[in-house]
């Protein structure tokens, strides 16, 4: 998606994030398969997917844990932000009581 005005586009950071999580998998499976075939400088490989793998996984926790606060944030704005007309004709029918009882006849 591209921005408007000359700015950068937007990334989806989450999709982002689990697509380096797939490739780090791949890698790894890759030098694991490589270990199994006896190719001893796959080890360095496996542990680098390894390292990569559990950043990748951190990253897209973390960020799925931030799209899930934004959507309670978002659902409890929208319900928290209800009317209750009932309570609010109470109010105004009160209030029109006080206006007609000071208002002396005129």
């Amino acid at each position: 998606m591209e921005g408007t005005g000359g700015e950068a586009p937007r990334l989806d950071l989450l999709a982002e994030t689990e697509a380096l999580y797939r490739e780090t998998a791949e890698d790894l499976v890759l030098a694991l398969k490589g270990l199994r075939q006896g190719q001893g400088d796959e080890v360095k490989a496996a542990v680098q997917a390894v390292k990569e793998l559990k950043a990748a996984l951190q990253m897209v926790m973390d960020e799925r844990t931030r799209v899930e606060k934004l959507r309670k944030q978002v659902a409890g704005s929208v319900s928290g932000g209800t009317l209750d007309f009932d309570a609010a004709r109470d109010e105004i029918g009160r209030r029109l009581a006080r206006l007609r009882d000071a208002g002396g006849g005129g």
